[in-house]
C-alpha cells in the first residue's frame, strides 16, 4: 500500500472573542502538537472584536494576529483567518479550549487522500452539553437525510480543508456560528469527500457564545437553505407528496365517510401540493443548468 505524503505545509486559524480564559492554553498546545510535524505550519489568530484581555495574550504568542474592529462573528473570522492562509490546507481550531490540538496530526495524516478531514466529537470522553444535544441530534438527522449520507457531526470546531475549496462557498456561508454546518452540507452536496475522525471534546473554559433556541432555529434554516440551494427536490418532493397524501386522507376519513361533502380544503391541498412539486421541479432544472463547482480530481 503506498504511504500518504505528508502535507506540503499547515495554516491553523483560531477564531476567537472574548476568549482570555483558554486561548493562551489553546495556542501553546497547538505549537506543542505541531512542533515535529513533517511540513511547515503557521497559527493565525483571529481576534473577532474582543473585549477583554484576548489580543493581549495573543500579541505574547507566536502567532499572526489578524483583528476585526468589532466582533462580527464566528464565521466572518473565520472567512478572514482563511483568506489570509500561507497554505493550500488550512487547519480550525476554536479558541474556547474544548477541542485537543493534538489530534491536528491525526487529521493531517488523512488530508491528502480526502478534501476535507472533519474532527467528528463521537470519542468515549466526548463531553457535550446534555442540554445541546437533543437540537444536535434533530439537526444531524435532518442533515443526513437531505444529504443522503452519514453525518456523524455536523458543526465540529476542528476541521482540516483545502482553501481554494472554502473559498468556492464563501457567497454561501454565513458569519455566525452556522459557518461549520453550512461547508459541512455544502461538500457533500457538490460531491466532495469527506472523512470524519472522531476525536474527545472538553468543557469549554469561559462563557459560552451559544445561543440555544436562537441558534438551533439558525442551525435549522441554514440546514434546509442548503438543501434547497444544491438539492432542491429534496426538500419540496417530500412536502409535496404529503400535501397530496393528505388531502386524499381528508377526503376519504373526512369528507366521504364523515360529513358526505367535500369541501374547499381538500381540493386546495392538492392543488398546493402540485404547485410545490412544480416549484421544486423548476429550482432543480436551475440548478442542474447552473455552472457546477468544481470538484477534486
Amino acid at each position: 500500500m503506498e504511504e500518504t505524503q505528508p502535507l506540503p505545509g499547515l495554516s491553523v486559524v483560531v477564531p476567537a472573542y472574548n476568549e482570555e480564559e483558554a486561548i493562551g492554553e489553546v495556542i501553546d498546545q497547538i505549537g506543542l502538537a505541531l512542533q515535529g510535524a513533517p511540513f511547515p505550519y503557521e497559527v493565525i489568530a483571529v481576534d473577532d472584536g474582543s473585549r477583554d484581555q484576548t489580543a493581549e495574550i495573543l500579541r505574547r504568542r507566536p502567532v499572526r494576529l489578524l483583528q476585526h474592529g468589532r466582533n462580527k462573528g464566528y464565521g466572518a473570522a473565520l472567512k478572514t483567518g482563511i483568506l489570509a492562509a500561507e497554505h493550500r490546507h488550512v487547519a480550525i481550531v476554536d479558541g474556547d479550549g474544548t477541542y485537543d490540538p493534538g489530534d491536528l496530526l491525526k487529521l493531517a495524516g488523512l488530508k491528502q487522500e480526502f478534501d476535507m478531514v472533519v474532527g467528528a466529537r463521537t470519542g468515549k470522553d466526548a463531553k457535550i452539553p446534555w442540554a445541546r444535544r437533543p437540537a444536535k441530534w434533530f439537526l444531524t438527522k435532518l442533515a443526513n437525510s437531505l444529504a443522503e449520507t452519514r453525518i456523524p457531526d455536523l458543526n465540529s470546531g476542528l476541521r482540516i480543508i483545502d482553501r481554494q475549496v472554502a473559498e468556492k462557498f464563501f457567497h454561501i456561508l454565513p458569519s455566525n456560528f452556522s459557518f461549520t454546518s453550512t461547508i459541512t452540507m455544502a461538500m457533500l452536496a457538490n460531491g466532495y469527500s469527506v472523512k470524519f475522525v472522531p476525536t474527545n471534546y472538553r468543557r469549554r473554559k469561559g462563557k459560552s457564545k451559544i445561543r440555544p433556541l436562537q441558534d438551533t432555529v439558525n442551525f435549522f434554516s441554514l440546514v434546509v437553505r442548503t438543501a434547497l440551494y444544491f438539492a432542491p427536490l429534496k426538500v419540496f418532493l417530500p412536502l409535496s407528496l404529503g400535501l397530496i397524501g393528505l388531502s386524499v386522507f381528508k377526503m376519504i376519513v373526512i369528507d366521504i365517510l364523515l360529513i358526505q361533502n367535500l369541501t374547499d380544503c381538500t381540493l386546495l391541498l392538492p392543488l398546493a401540493g402540485i404547485q410545490l412539486g412544480m416549484l421544486g421541479l423548476l429550482a432543480d432544472l436551475i440548478d442542474k443548468r447552473s455552472p457546477p463547482l468544481e470538484k477534486k480530481k
